[in-house]
């Protein structure tokens, strides 16, 4: 499944159709018919975005969204919001009240969907973000987040001066924040000495249709600019471009037509998260990497290792999905050491290491947990999925020999045991013996190899 989404509606009939659509894009749904149910079931199944109708029998929708973004346990859920009124005032309303989104009915599926993806992806990245920020607090290495944030600094390209300028005239009066006037080229600068944009306001068409969006993927790609928030302007009649800026990753769609006092709300929500994840990504960088990262390799040590792991598992647990975890051990490495020496040893360790981090996701966790040994967890996989990275890393590690600092080379395959678990799975320790069991029979197999295990539920 894709992620799981509770449908709010009164009217069964709704529930329904959206169900429908939903389902035949791979989501997983729960229904409720009222407001009050539907703040009990955001408490207690968690999902992963809500679907809010505007109008229900015993309170209005958009009370029902202020009370999930004003509980800690379901703020951070995305809400969108439908209603059957062009109502531009409830609207506002909506957004104010912190809703990510606002759909008018009929709702145009292709577009609806795209924003699901859209919220669904800027959610796992936080949650992954804040689970990493967790563990570094549980731990107690983490600072506190700053009194004091600066004034923001919005970016503003359009296809020419003068409109850009239009827009800075308009967003002016509702923001408290620094704006700029940007042409292309300066945008994709590498700001050396300067302050990159937090947001950038990019029309979909510049010199030509598409040109936005191609500006945007640049945006993206660039190390500079790469965690800043792209909002996309969308020209009249842009329902194609809509979804399609949406799935290249616009943080937020524009409508030139919309008041400016929504451009502003969208654009403070930008600010919102682009301040969070910054702090979410300052402190996974630099959360005392002394006492929390191997200093040799780089990666995170035992340490650290084993209470994110329990926070993996915990959120598998409640989210009802699955995760993996593997031992690797390199093989035959006491032999580069006594033959070799341990600086070679050493360099074989940095060079594995890189190998390994380079071919796992952002959200994966990777850690030395002994000598030759290393530790990798993989959340919300699936055994497939899980069983397809342990055979490419096992490969990409015995790919090619390692260099040495003498001109010199050697050859290094790794033995890996890998675990299975997930919703009613044993504790996390008890999951690191299986894979470490499943690591021995690799070993005893005649290496380079992986065996896997699935966990066995608890009692």
């Amino acid at each position: 499944m894709a992620g799981k989404i509770l449908i709010v509606d009164d009217v069964a009939t709704n529930r329904i159709v959206l169900n429908v659509k939903l389902a035949a894009a791979y989501y997983e749904t729960v229904q409720a018919a009222t407001g009050a149910e539907a703040i009990a079931l955001a408490r207690q199944v968690r999902p992963d975005l809500v679907l809010l109708d505007v109008e229900l029998p015993d309170m209005d929708g958009i009370v029902v969204c202020e009370r999930l973004k004003a509980d800690p346990a379901t703020r951070d859920i995305p809400v969108v919001m439908i209603t059957a009124f062009r109502d531009t005032a409830r609207k506002m309303e909506a957004l104010q009240a912190g809703a990510e989104e606002v759909f008018w009915k009929p709702l145009d599926e292709m577009v609806l969907l795209a924003r699901l993806r859209s919220l669904l992806r800027a959610r796992e990245t936080a949650e992954q973000l804040g689970l990493r920020d967790s563990t570094y607090r549980e731990l107690g290495f983490a600072e506190a987040a700053p009194d004091f944030a600066p004034k923001a600094l919005v970016g503003l390209v359009a296809g020419q001066a003068d409109t850009a300028l239009a827009w800075k005239r308009v967003l002016q009066a509702h923001l408290d924040d620094r704006i700029l006037v940007l042409d292309r080229e300066t945008a994709l600068g590498n700001f050396a000495g300067g302050r990159v944009p937090d947001v950038f306001v990019v029309a979909a068409d510049l010199a030509r249709p598409g040109d936005g969006l191609r500006l945007m993927s640049e945006l993206r790609s660039r190390p500079a600019t790469r965690y800043a928030s792209v909002c996309v302007m969308l020209p009249d009649n842009g329902r194609e471009v809509a979804a399609v800026a949406l799935d290249l990753g616009a943080a937020d769609l524009l409508e030139q037509s919309a008041d400016p006092a929504e451009m502003a709300i969208r654009l403070q929500t930008q600010i919102a998260r682009k301040r969070q994840s910054d702090r979410l990504r300052a402190s996974v960088a630099d959360g005392l990497r002394q006492a929390m990262t191997d200093p040799l390799t780089g990666l995170h040590n035992r340490r650290y290792a084993l209470p994110h792991l329990a926070r993996i598992a915990e959120r598998a647990e409640a989210a009802g999905r699955q995760f993996a975890v593997m031992v690797l051990d390199l093989d035959r490495f006491k032999t580069i050491n006594d033959t070799l020496g341990h600086v070679a040893g050493d360099a074989v360790l940095v060079e594995v290491a890189e190998r390994l981090k380079s071919n796992l996701r952002a959200v994966d966790l990777i850690a030395r947990i002994g000598g030759e040994e290393f530790l990798v967890a993989l959340p919300d996989t699936t055994p497939e999925a899980a069983s397809a990275t342990a055979e490419r890393l096992c490969r990409v590690v015995g790919a090619r020999p390692v260099r040495l600092k003498d001109g010199g080379s050697v050859q290094v395959t790794t033995s890996i045991g890998l675990a299975l678990g997930g919703r009613g799975t044993r504790g996390v320790e008890d999951l690191i013996g299986l894979a470490d069991a499943a690591l021995r029979e690799s070993k005893a197999e005649g290496r380079n190899q992986v065996t896997v295990r699935r966990s066995a539920a608890r009692a």
